[in-house]
């Protein structure tokens, strides 16, 4: 299979829409989407954060 030329697919690429490009440029939107990736990743990397346990004597 050969390599396709990157102009070409460039060209067949979709635009966004104009919908998509005002949510693009809308800041309350982008730290809308910032706050939720960040909640999301806070709760992963606390899943994967077990302490130790310790024993009491």
């Amino acid at each position: 299979m050969a390599m396709e030329n990157p102009n070409e697919s460039i060209a067949r690429a979709p635009l966004p829409t104009e919908k998509t490009l005002k949510q693009r440029k809308s800041l309350p939107i982008q730290l809308l989407r910032f706050c939720a990736i960040n909640l999301k990743m806070i709760k992963m990397i606390r899943k994967g954060h077990h302490p130790m346990e310790r024993k009491v004597k």
